[in-house]
This record gives structure tokens, sequence and C-alpha cells, in this order.
């Protein structure tokens, strides 16, 4: 078999734009969209002001724009304050390989791509190499695996998409490209244990990955070698150090033809991928059925192993972070406010007496089927008990804002709006969304981040 870390330098280093199809080009665009929205909204939490506070006191060279911050530093230290702020409410999007990949390669692609005054055309093919490249090191890794594990995969691999994204823009050859790779994965972090007690670290892995990924890159510019075989050596690669079900196949599979990348998600909901069918589930029996949350008896969620470890949890109103985390949580505050949005997801409201109650009577338990799909699928089933003994069940297999669901440019844009609103001006917003919309004319992404200033 061809070395998967040779076979993804090869695909990352040569990808250009003229390669992507045009369902391609307007899902990244989607995505692009949505991660600044995410950003700005993002930018007012307090673990995102700490890191750009820290991140402007360093200063350094001006190459890249902090969004709304009236500050320019270094790319590497940029992409780690614009990581943090894509991921600051857990709002970003999502890959079935348990990753939230733009939260990482954007702001490498950004950064980058202003430091080099990169055309449209260029961040859109840096941002498919790097989401590309992330996604199959996820999927080769057995997401499954590495997650029981303790892994945070969007911060083990988010340093691969990284790499690859800002090395495109550097226009690093095969060989320099597998060094960037092996650099990346040297740097590879980031564990489950923010999930104890809702701590602020699940917010950094992004950030910290996008900049390691960008020194990565550049260390490899400039002749500094990282071993070759990063993903599958057996001593000490990373398949083998981090998943017991890796399958390296995977990263063989059409690569350069077949775009898994394409399959990303968009959330609708601010909280864990993992529970969006839960919600929308208990949202479609609420509309279809019309009974009231003081009815309800019980609701059991039938779920997978993994959903169960991660947001099986009983809720206690610690953390913001915690309550985004838990399926009980967010399956009340969605019964009872019909949304699941992000003042659902306010200090006061995670600690809302009704909500909590109800949160009680929901129970989390292993469906056998539904196990086999994940994380394939993020399905679950739904099922409501009233006090009168009535009951009813829904399966959903495919959550809104899923590839298989998807929310179109319109719902995206939507969706930036109302996360930016009262942030920036309606005229900057109107302007931000058509840049976007017709990327590819751009002739220096500077004409994008002079909007983020």
């Amino acid at each position: 078999m061809e070395s998967p870390t040779r076979a993804l330098a090869r695909f990352s280093s040569n990808l250009r734009f003229k390669d992507l199809d045009s369902n391609l080009i307007e899902s990244f665009k989607k995505y692009l969209l949505d991660g600044i929205g995410c950003a700005i909204f993002g930018r007012k939490q307090p673990w995102a002001r700490i890191v750009n506070q820290m991140i402007k006191e360093e200063r350094g060279k001006r190459e890249s724009t902090l969004w709304l911050e009236r500050f320019k530093g270094p790319a590497s230290n940029i992409a780690l304050g614009l990581g943090v702020m894509i991921h600051s409410f857990d709002f970003d999007d999502y890959h079935n390989a348990k990753i939230h990949p733009g939260a990482v390669v954007i702001p490498a692609a950004i950064s980058m791509g202003e430091r080099v005054n990169a055309s449209g055309k260029k961040i859109i093919q840096a941002m498919v190499a790097g989401y590309e490249t992330m996604v199959r090191i996820a999927l080769a890794t057995g997401p499954n695996s590495s997650r029981l594990r303790g892994w945070h995969l969007t911060g083990t691999t988010g340093t691969f998409g990284a790499a690859v994204a800002s090395g495109n823009l550097l226009e690093l050859d095969e060989e320099g490209m597998t060094s960037a790779l092996g650099l990346a994965g040297s740097q590879s972090a980031g564990l489950w244990a923010f999930n104890v007690d809702g701590a602020m670290s699940k917010r950094f892995h992004p950030g910290r990955s996008s900049q390691s990924g960008i020194i990565a890159s550049l260390l490899a510019s400039k002749g500094f070698r990282g071993p070759s075989q990063i993903l599958e050596a057996e001593d000490g690669g990373f398949f083998k150090a981090t998943s017991d079900e890796a399958d390296p196949r995977l990263i063989l599979e059409g690569l350069g033809e077949k775009f898994f990348s394409i399959e990303t998600n968009i959330k609708p909901y601010a909280c864990c991928a993992s529970i969006h069918s839960s919600i929308d589930g208990i949202l479609n029996l609420k509309k279809t059925h019309g009974f009231n949350p003081s009815e309800i008896d019980k609701i059991r969620v039938g779920t997978a192993q993994g959903v169960i470890v991660q947001c099986g949890f009983s809720h206690k109103p610690v953390s913001i972070l915690q309550a985004q985390m838990s399926l009980k949580y967010c399956l009340a505050v969605s019964l009872i406010e019909e949304k699941a949005f992000v003042d659902q997801f306010s200090e006061e409201k995670i600690s809302d007496p009704e909500i909590l109650t109800l949160a009680n009577r929901v129970e989390v338990c292993l469906d056998p089927e539904i196990d086999r799909l994940y994380p394939e699928r993020f399905a679950s089933r739904v099922e409501v008990h009233l006090k009168n003994r009535k009951r009813f069940e829904i399966r959903v297999d495919s959550p809104s804002g899923s590839f298989e669901n998807p929310m179109s440019f319109e719902e995206v844009t939507q969706k930036f709006k109302s996360l930016t609103q009262g942030l920036i001006s309606q005229e900057k917003a109107h302007a931000i969304i058509e840049k976007i919309k017709r990327i590819e004319e751009i002739q220096g992404i500077k004409e994008l981040t002079c909007l983020l200033t």
C-alpha cells in the first residue's frame, strides 16, 4: 500500500482551484461564511477575550488581522485567536468523523492567505486541501475508538489540516508538504478532560491546532525536516498512538477524485452535534402531538455508546460548555423554548429550575442499531412518555444541517445575520456575505479581511 502520509502530501501540494467542481466550491463558501459568523459572535465570549488579549500583548510582525480587534500580528498567532473565536460557542461546522474542520482550517487559510495576499480562488483551494486532509485522517484513525480513548480529534487531526492549508498557500512541493505533515503530527494534542468540569480548553484546541499547523508549514518551507511516515509508523505513528481501529486505506480511497469534505455539516443548534438528531426528534414530536412539558413523565433517548459517554451525563449548571454537551439539558431547553440557539445557553438559562426539572426526566440508553451506525450517522431514537400513559416515538437519522439534510446558502446567511446582529453593522454584514458569495472573483483576500478589521 502506498504511504498515506506521502499520498496526502502529494494531493495537498498539487491541489488547485481548477480541480474543484462547482458543488464543492459552493459548499465551501457556506463553510467560510458560517465560520466567520461564528467568530464574530464568539469574539465576545470570555475565553476568546482572554486569548485575544494575550495575542495583542505578544504583538509581533503585522501580517494578519485579528478580526474586529483593530490588531494585526503574526499569522500563526492570529490563527490561534481566530480558531478560538470560531469554536467559542460550539456553533461551528462539523463532520461525522467527529471533528470541527472549519475552526482549524479557516484560521490557517485566512491568516496565511493574508500574509501572502492570496486570491479568493487560492483561499478556497487551501481550505479544501485542509478540510479533506483533516477529514480523511480522522476517518482513517477510527474516530469512535480514538474518542473513547479520550482524544479530542479536532485537536489531534486539526494540526494536519492547518499545515496543508497553509502549506498549499506557501506552494510547498511534495517533499516540503510531507515534512509539514510530519511536524504537524508531532504537535497533535487535545484531550476530553474538559467534560469533567466544563473547562475552557475545548475552545482552545482548534486555535492551537491551527497555530501549530502554520508553524509546521513555515518550518518545512525553510527546510526543517519532519518524519515522513507520521501517520503510519509502527513506533510513534499517529494511527497507532491514538486509536485501536485505524484503517489507513481510507486515506487513499478516491483521493483527488472523491471529496469526503463535502459531507461537512452546518449547525442549526448551538450545542454538541451528537445531540442534534435528538433535538430534531423532540421538536417534531411536540409539533405533531401538541403536548406540554408539564404533561411529560419521562423522555427516553436511544443513542450510541460514544454519545452516552460524551453527552449522557446528568446536567449540573457548572458552565455553558457543560450544558452544550449535555443531552439532557439540550432536550429540556429545546422542548420548553422550542429552539436551541445562543439564548438557550446563557448563564441564567442553564440554571433555570424548570429546565433542570425536565432535564432530570430524560433517560439516555444504548440503542444497538444506532450504535452500529455511529459515527457514520449521528442518529437517535426519541420516546416521549406522558403522565396519562400516552407514548410517542420518532427516529431521526439525518439531523437538520447535515449533509443529507443541508442548510442552503440563504439559510446560512440568516444564521450569519442572527449571530452578528448588533456586533457589526447591517451594511458590513451584507458586504461580507457578498464578498464570500463571489470569492472566486477576489484578487487578494485583503478585500475580505479589510471588512473584518
